[in-house]
């Protein structure tokens, strides 16, 4: 099993994409809209209810820039080892409900950790039309069992959490069948739903999805910072530090840092944290 180091700053092939309105409420439904009040939120779960207009949450925008064929596999490894590990994007327009672009990707880095490797990508999302910038989105992922290569360990982060209680804290509480309904809107890993593979990954069951746990977030500082205004919304990272299990309550302490800049962080109900070192911008 190993990387192909090769692969770093190589630039994929472009690939198409599409999404449409059935797409983004499906997403919103998978990320707990309209389940504590399905009267709250109708502007991201209906297209036809009076005087309300169709909007697509923030966090779309690091599915709509996920691209399917456009690269090389990136080595030799048991998928089951493989973890979400940050994730980061940037809006340069909002979303449409019906959207159309074209995305490239590269490998952007394969840093050493010792007892796994961290790979991080980016990816551009362009109008398919026009050619304007819509997503800049940026990933890792940690696949265990691949470091000690003896490579660079990769950018250090000193983010912390500022002084004094958090500006805001938002609370959801995510259902124990929220992997099944998420996994509808594209990310079928077997690891969110398959027992037997789930295990192999040293999971005691099958965990959330990390994008669910960050969509999640994503309302949560969408209602927080922008009234739940996505146009108002610019850019989001956060690094994935411990698995969510369906059913867990998820807490997200926000500061507000500044103009139009907020630093949050995301645990369980038991004070786990889940989503460390987060970053949002807003205007």
């Amino acid at each position: 099993m190993t990387l192909d180091h090769s692969l770093v700053g190589e630039t994929s092939e472009p690939v198409e994409k599409t999404w449409d309105s059935k797409d983004v409420m499906l997403y919103a439904l998978g990320l707990g809209a309209g389940a504590e009040d399905p009267l709250q939120e109708l502007e991201f779960t209906t297209e036809n209810t009076a005087g309300v207009e169709l909007k697509v949450l923030p966090t779309y925008a690091v599915l709509a820039a996920q691209g399917r064929g456009g690269g090389r596999k990136m080595g030799d490894f048991d998928p089951a080892k493989l973890v979400h590990a940050e994730q980061g994007f940037e809006l340069h327009a909002p979303l449409p409900v019906d959207g159309r672009v074209s995305i490239t990707s590269a490998i952007t880095g394969m840093y050493d950790k010792g007892k796994g490797a961290l790979v991080t990508t980016e990816a551009t999302a362009v109008d398919a039309e026009t050619g304007k910038p819509l997503i800049t989105s940026r990933s890792g992922v940690f696949i265990v069992g691949e470091g000690g290569f003896g490579g660079d360990r990769g950018p250090s982060d000193d983010w912390a959490a500022p002084d004094g209680e958090p500006d805001h804290v938002v609370r959801y509480q995510t259902r124990p069948d929220q992997a099944l309904l998420y996994r509808l809107s594209g990310d079928r890993n077997p690891l969110h739903a398959d027992p037997a593979f789930a295990a192999r990954g040293g999971f005691p069951r099958p965990i959330l999805h990390g994008l669910c746990t960050y969509g999640f977030t994503g309302r949560a500082l969408l209602r927080a910072l922008c009234d739940n205004d996505p146009d108002r919304f610019d850019s989001m990272y956060g690094r994935f530090s411990r698995p969510v299990l369906p059913g867990d309550e998820l807490v997200v302490s926000i500061w507000r840092v500044g103009a139009g800049t907020a630093l949050f962080r995301t645990a369980t109900g038991d004070g786990t944290v889940v989503i460390d070192k987060g970053r949002v911008g807003f205007h």
